[in-house]
C-alpha cells in the first residue's frame, strides 16, 4: 500500500486515475484541489484525504504531502511555471522525490509538420508554461516523469502509444483514460521512466489537426 498525492484532483484525468487507485488497489489518496466540495463523493472514504488549498501556496502542498510516497501534479494554466515552482520546492522541503507531472505535447518542440504549426497557435498562451515547466523539471534534483499528452479526447478507450522526448511526436489525440492508465502503470511501478519525458497518443490519429475540429 502507498500513499499518492495528487494536485490538481479536479481534473478530467485525475478523477479517472483516482477511480481507478480506489477501486484496483489499497493505496491512500491525498486529493489537492480548490473548493473541496466538488469532490465531496470521496469525503466518507477513510482512504481519501481532502485538502482544499492554492498550489501557489507552498507551506500548503508541503504540509500535504508530508508521508506520501508519490506525487502526481494535474495542474494547468497560463502561470504553469509558477505552479510548478511551487510544487518542486514543497518537494524539496519536504524530502519527497517522485513526481508524475501531467504536460502537453509541444513543452519540447517536438511536434512537426503542419500539425505541430497549428498546435502551436492553438495552445500559444499555455506553451510558455509548458516549456518553462520542462525546464524546470529537468533543472531539479526530483526523480519527475513529464507526461506530453496528445489533444485530450473523453473516449472510455484505453488505446496508446508513447515517443521519448528526442523523437518527433505522433498522432494528434489520446483518451484521458489513456493518459490515466500510462500514470496508474508508473505508481505501480515508479522505477519506470525516471527522469524521462514521454508523449503519449492514440495510434493512427496522424493529421494536420484533431479530427474534431
Amino acid at each position: 500500500m502507498k500513499k499518492i498525492m495528487i494536485i490538481g484532483a479536479n481534473g478530467g484525468t485525475a478523477r479517472i486515475l483516482i477511480n481507478r487507485l480506489l477501486d484496483e488497489t489499497t493505496d491512500e489518496l491525498v486529493l489537492f484541489l480548490r473548493q473541496t466540495q466538488r469532490l465531496s463523493q470521496y469525503q466518507d472514504n477513510p482512504r481519501v484525504t481532502l485538502v482544499d488549498g492554492n498550489v501557489l501556496d507552498t507551506e500548503a502542498l508541503r504540509l500535504a504531502m508530508q508521508d506520501v510516497d508519490l506525487v502526481y501534479s494535474n495542474v494547468g494554466g497560463t502561470d504553469l511555471g509558477q505552479q510548478t515552482q511551487s510544487i518542486l520546492t514543497a518537494m524539496h522541503e519536504a524530502k519527497q522525490t517522485r513526481l508524475i507531472f501531467i504536460s502537453a505535447l509541444g513543452a519540447h518542440h517536438e511536434v512537426p509538420g503542419k500539425f505541430g504549426e497549428w498546435n502551436e497557435q492553438a495552445i500559444a498562451a499555455y506553451l510558455p508554461g509548458f516549456r518553462e515547466s520542462a525546464k524546470l523539471l529537468a533543472g531539479s534534483d526530483i526523480v519527475y516523469t513529464e507526461l506530453r499528452p496528445a489533444w485530450l479526447t473523453d473516449q472510455t478507450e484505453v488505446a496508446y502509444e508513447t515517443t521519448d522526448v528526442s523523437e518527433s511526436f505522433k498522432g494528434t489525440e489520446v483518451s484521458r483514460a489513456s493518459v490515466a492508465d500510462y500514470a496508474f502503470k508508473l505508481i505501480k511501478h515508479p522505477e519506470l521512466a525516471a527522469r524521462h519525458s514521454v508523449g503519449l497518443n492514440k495510434p493512427n490519429t496522424d493529421g494536420d489537426k484533431p479530427s474534431w475540429l
